[in-house]
């Protein structure tokens, strides 16, 4: 991996000066672990991000604080997960405002690591998982890749880490169950968590790409949780064709909005369900989306229920 920005560095060091918090704050893989190790604290409990934090993440964070004597938060924009190398040019690095958001959740001796790509991948990373369904459907036909890239650093940095716990975001549903498939094909002992979406008061799930959008467009996006909400309550009345339909129709009549996908899945393969009597009541549902805003492309998802 090439070496860290300098521009990147020069804020952390900035960042770390700045720190009046009593939170532990370190960018190298030996300083983290000798610090772990000489804490001795368990569980522990880890949120691995990427940084342009928002109320979103910390819950995360504070779910983990309550769960677990010592907590780690990552802060680590992953490069291999990229497909786009725009998109990991232009992914928000905020690092200062991060380290100040977790500064009022964090704990005296909880640790924030936030390294470069030499600390992650000393060496390239040519891993290549397999996930059967999981990295078939939805995101993964949009984002060629994508999965692989999040298993190499999510099963590097449960390495580095050795958590007990890791807390991750219902919103990215299909990533959670790649994670949770990583964790059943290496053997992890480690405890994935999935923890429910955390909304703006219009609906709109709290993302990092949400301060990219247009101001017009941000005014019309909680028309996508509106409307998955709807689809969610027609299950009962309605087949998933009609549903399907449903929801192209109410997204797409939005100037500058356009659906990339509307699926009703099982949480285990996230197999498509094409028709209601495919549905087992012993089974979990979501109907998950993925919409482009303007120039921004956002998921969302809900749980369906039978009745």
């Amino acid at each position: 991996m090439g070496k860290p920005s300098c521009f990147f560095l020069s804020i952390l060091e900035l960042a770390l000066h700045n720190n009046s918090r009593k939170m532990e704050v370190t960018s190298a893989v030996g300083d983290l672990q000798k610090r772990i190790k000489s804490l001795q604290l368990k569980p522990l409990g880890f949120v691995p991000t990427m940084g342009a934090l928002h109320q979103g993440h910390l819950s995360l964070v504070r779910k983990a604080i309550d769960e677990c004597p010592l907590a780690v938060v990552s802060i680590y924009i992953n490069p291999t997960q990229f497909n786009d190398k725009d998109d990991l040019k232009n992914y928000p690095r905020t690092i200062q405002s991060d380290l100040e958001l977790l500064g009022s959740v964090l704990r005296k001796n909880d640790i924030v690591f936030a390294p470069d790509d030499k600390e992650v991948y000393p060496e390239e990373d040519n891993r290549v998982f397999h996930f059967g369904n999981l990295d078939k459907v939805m995101e993964a036909l949009h984002r060629p890749g994508h999965f692989n890239g999040v298993a190499q650093v999510v099963s590097r940095l449960f390495d580095i880490v050795k958590p007990d716990n890791a807390y991750f975001g219902l919103k990215d549903f299909q990533q959670l169950a790649v994670i949770k498939e990583l964790v059943k094909q290496t053997g992890s002992n480690v405890r994935i968590i999935g923890c429910p979406i955390v909304r703006e008061p219009d609906g709109l799930a709290m993302s990092s790409r949400n301060r990219f959008l247009e101001k017009e467009i941000r005014k019309k996006a909680p028309v996508i949780y509106k409307t998955i909400l709807n689809a969610s309550r027609m299950i009962t009345e309605r087949d998933i064709p009609e549903i399907k339909g449903y929801v192209r129709k109410t997204i797409e009549k939005e100037k500058g909005f356009s659906l990339g996908y509307f699926e009703i899945v099982d949480d285990s393969e996230l197999i498509p369900v094409k028709e209601v009597k495919e549905m087992e009541f012993t089974k979990h549902y979501f109907g998950c989306i993925a919409v482009k805003a303007g120039k921004i492309r956002l998921i969302d998802n809900i749980e369906i229920t039978m009745g």
